[in-house]
């Protein structure tokens, strides 16, 4: 089948598109989430990295189940239009784009924070610039790009790991889990450190551009996912051995006390340039997902139609990539890095809560489920039977409502200006959706 210019290139497979979700997860997230989330949990950190795993574990099932059906650029935009209405899919888009690119901000001024803090907003501005021309040179070059990084900050982290568990500092008794700071805090921290984890989203927008998503995608999502955990969990045993629930609430930057406390104060540069270097990684593939979302949206009239413009020559998005790139620089050189990441948990747990509700009108079978969307190509026909076998009937509805109701209680479990802020920037989204339904008829 001859490829329409308008559509993306599938290139990737399942390789790629795991480390692309690695990319976006093991990022600058478990190097500066830790200390907010042992503030909030004290000794139930622990609990707090379970339920936020939990919590990922079903949005991953349900994108991957999604994915599968609809393998089209846009993810939960995709998903919630098809199977829950057009408004649903619009609310996610929107708690998306405008959530993700918040994202994007806290991420550059991680990379600027950890490079020159002298200087942060004007390095996460030159951050931006960099890594948007590198994914408008294409998604192959992105990808080599994200292998690269996840391999240096594997490494840091293992380092981190092996240096903390391996030195006379490390007390296991320091890994009692309790509750210290009871059930709302434990909640609130898996709430922080699900921003860590929600990664696994830039997988299913790139459903364009992989090779036969229809098995692709449900592999590499949980792949990537489970890697994830492993690290995670991992890291926060070395760090909790090392410094305890305390100390750790009260560290600027966990990880480097931690191998300072090891009696390592010469690993500290090093954990610092994986900090910015994983920043880096998050913010290459954040770039990418808000783009290909963009695009889907534009597709739609949603946003302008010609950010749906697919570059001839790269077959990238190009004009989305730009505008987004464009929109990620404001914010960088203006706005603070913790109001960004409050800000953007809310709208990412809003995007996975409408992919869950998605998921849970599958039930057991996508058989009954409407046809292949726009740009998805024969996978999308062809994957009902392979989506029919993802588990029974049982399974399929129980997952997507512990998701459901997990990012509810999470979202709402964040701190109150984030709470506000977030519902109040969906509510504008909702508004300009209903203006545009009414100027239409």
């Amino acid at each position: 089948m001859t490829q329409s210019a308008a559509e993306l290139r599938r290139t990737l497979g399942v390789t790629d598109a795991v480390v692309i979700g690695l990319g976006s997860m093991i990022g600058a997230g478990i190097f500066a989430a830790l200390g907010p989330a042992a503030r909030a949990a004290g000794s139930g950190l622990l609990l707090g990295l379970a339920v936020a795993a939990v919590v990922a574990y079903c949005n991953a099932t349900s994108s991957a189940r999604l994915a599968a059906l609809y393998p089209a650029s846009g993810g939960t935009y995709v998903y919630g239009r098809e199977r829950l209405g057009p408004f649903w899919g619009y609310l996610a888009g929107w708690s998306f784009v405008v959530g993700k690119t918040a994202s994007c901000a806290a991420m550059a001024l991680t990379v600027g924070a950890y490079v020159w803090p002298g200087q942060a907003h004007a390095v996460a501005v030159a951050a931006v610039v960099a890594l948007t021309a590198v994914n408008y040179g294409g998604i192959q070059k992105s990808a080599w790009l994200t292998r690269v990084i996840v391999a240096v900050v594997l490494a840091v982290l293992a380092s981190v790991v092996v240096v903390c568990l391996g030195s006379g500092a490390s007390e296991a008794g320091r890994l009692d889990v309790g509750a210290s700071g009871g059930a709302g805090g434990v909640l609130q921290a898996a709430g922080l450190l699900f921003f860590a984890f929600a990664g696994y989203a830039r997988i299913a927008t790139l459903g364009e551009e992989v090779r036969d998503p229809a098995r692709t995608i449900p592999r590499a999502i949980p792949l990537a996912l489970g890697i994830t955990l492993v690290v995670y969990a991992a890291v926060a045993v070395a760090v909790l051995s090392v410094l305890g629930a305390d100390a750790l609430g009260r560290a600027g930057a966990p990880l480097v006390e931690a191998v300072r406390a090891a009696g390592v104060p010469g690993l500290a540069p090093v954990v610092r340039v994986g900090a910015a270097v994983a920043a880096l990684g998050s913010l290459l593939a954040l770039i990418l997902g808000v783009s290909r979302t963009t695009l889907a949206m534009a597709r739609d009239g949603h946003l302008p139609r010609a950010l749906s413009a697919v570059h001839p020559r790269f077959q990238v998005p190009h004009r989305a990539e730009a505008a987004v790139g464009a929109v990620v620089a404001v914010l960088a050189a203006t706005v603070d890095v913790r109001g960004a990441i409050g800000f953007s948990s809310f709208g990412v747990l809003a995007y996975y809560a409408v992919a869950n509700a998605s998921a849970w009108t599958l039930g057991s079978t996508s058989r009954s489920g409407p046809g292949p969307v726009a740009g998805s190509g024969s996978a999308a026909g062809s994957s009902s039977s392979s989506e029919a076998d993802s588990g029974s009937g049982s399974v399929a509805r129980v997952v997507p409502a512990v998701g459901l109701l997990g990012c509810g209680v999470l979202a709402f479990a964040l701190p109150a200006v984030s709470v506000v802020a977030g519902a109040g920037v969906l509510g504008v989204g909702a508004a300009a959706y209903g203006v545009r339904k009414w100027r239409t008829r």
